[in-house]
């Protein structure tokens, strides 16, 4: 196991209730200098994707990028992390609905409040947005799924919903399915289409 990844393993188990000791070794051997709070898995597959785009070494920089499992945590994460804990700088990014989650943690981390960056409604929107549909169904071809696709718009729920609405939720209705896209889909875009906040945050870091 990598250094960063015992640090994420240590951090998790923190959070979960265990104590900060297995995180403070490695975040001092790494030299961590900021960490990265997204909500989930297929966050993390994005932004690594866009870090191999551009030449990045987000662990040689000192950057922890971390999966907190879920919004809601964002403020147990930014407590043990940011000033009041590891003295970590926070950074992030998170849907629109859970602005709150996030805006609080850092508040009483003692972050600064503008250090997170927000997607208009969840990542995957963003990106389907700047893609344009037609592209993203080309992708969901290429990658086999694309019978799953008209099988799922073909359901009485997907009715009335628009063709960005249909892809969107398609794309979380397996396991596995939305990570498997978030690289994708950033690995797909033109480089000047990378959607604000996640350009945002990589200019911030």
């Amino acid at each position: 196991m990598t250094d960063m990844a015992s640090f994420r393993e240590a951090v998790t188990a923190w959070a979960a209730g265990g104590t900060g000791d297995r995180a403070r070794e490695p975040a001092a051997r790494l030299g961590l200098r900021t960490v990265v709070l997204l909500e989930g898995l297929s966050d993390v597959a994005a932004v690594s994707a866009l870090e191999a785009r551009r030449g990045r070494d987000l662990a040689a920089e000192g950057v922890c990028v971390l999966s907190m499992g879920g919004a809601m945590n964002a403020g147990r994460f930014a407590g043990l992390l940011g000033p009041a804990g590891l003295g970590l700088r926070l950074t992030g990014l998170c849907d629109e609905r859970e602005r709150g989650y996030y805006a609080r943690g850092w508040e009483r981390a003692g972050a600064a409040p503008e250090g997170f960056f927000v997607c208009a409604a969840d990542l995957e929107d963003e990106l389907i947005r700047a893609l344009g549909v037609t592209r993203v169904e080309e992708l969901i071809r290429a990658e086999g799924d694309l019978r799953a696709l008209q099988t799922f718009r073909r359901q009485p729920a997907q009715q009335g919903r628009t063709s960005e609405q249909q892809v969107r939720r398609f794309l979380g209705t397996k396991k596995g399915r939305k990570i498997g896209y978030g690289r994708v889909l950033v690995e797909a875009l033109p480089r000047d289409r990378v959607p604000a906040p996640l350009d945002g945050l990589f200019a911030a870091l």
